[in-house]
């Protein structure tokens, strides 16, 4: 079995594959002084659940945008799959060309759903993150990662109004408001949030769509990707597993190597 992990500035998601099927997947949040003997345990304890062996997993891939991780998980794989695991980063083979200034910037979360979304559609895409950040990555029709945008993530902009205005709450982003004119302080911020991050999308999109000239599909993918799918009108698809597909493509085209 393969074990795909994908870690976040807010959250790790794994996700266990027999072959072409994912047996089981979870989502934790990310604790960056966490030991490799903490997540060997914390793994352990997901499987029990599903009824999966540690020893059935065969090998791991990993891609990471928290570098003081890295060892951490490292050492959780060695010492209980005895095994490297195999790391998204600049030399590994992900099959689609890069044309970005400095390639070796781009976080390898955009990379891994960008294979992951092009070998799914096979045409123009733009794909929109909802993570720490939203990012929007525009990948031709030929299959190349051509760059995208950067904005702040709904959660980040939430804990910043919460931190920089004395008398407004922390929320928690879960639902749709009623309406745009809320009545109430917690709704009202929750009106700005999500209908300003559906125009933000659609803002970005546009404009992306504009600048290359050329029919897109628009698939998004993130903890928020179906609620702002909701009120966003661009958004075509969400794909909710997108990280883990695309960690398991990419291992599928160096595991030959690796052997």
């Amino acid at each position: 079995m393969l074990l795909c992990i994908d870690v976040g500035n807010t959250n790790i998601v794994l996700g266990i594959f027999q072959d072409d099927t994912m047996l089981d997947h979870w989502r934790i949040r990310t604790e960056r002084d966490m030991t490799g003997d903490e997540l060997g345990l914390l793994v352990n304890n997901l499987f029990m659940p599903a009824k999966l062996e540690m020893s059935s997993v065969d090998a791991v891939i990993i891609s990471c945008v928290v570098p003081p991780l890295l060892s951490a998980f490292r050492e959780f794989c060695l010492r209980y799959f005895g095994q490297e695991p195999m790391i998204v980063g600049p030399d590994i083979n992900t099959g689609m060309p890069i044309e970005y200034e400095h390639p070796k910037e781009v976080g390898a979360d955009r990379i891994v759903n960008a294979v992951a979304a092009y070998q799914k559609y096979g045409t123009g895409l733009i794909i929109v993150d909802f993570g720490t950040a939203t990012t929007f990555d525009y990948i031709s029709p030929e299959g190349v990662y051509e760059g995208g945008a950067i904005a702040p993530g709904i959660t980040i902009s939430a804990e910043a109004l919460f931190q920089k205005a004395s008398k407004l709450p922390r929320v928690e982003i879960f639902a749709k408001p009623k309406t745009v004119i809320a009545k109430e302080t917690i709704s009202s911020m929750n009106a700005g949030l999500i209908y300003g991050y559906a125009g933000l999308v659609d803002g970005i999109v546009n404009r992306i769509k504009k600048e290359v000239g050329s029919d897109t599909t628009v698939v998004a993918t993130g903890g928020l990707a179906p609620l702002i799918k909701s009120e966003a009108t661009t958004i075509d698809y969400v794909e909710e597993f997108l990280a883990l597909e695309g960690l398991k493509t990419i291992f599928e085209l160096n595991a030959p190597a690796q052997a």
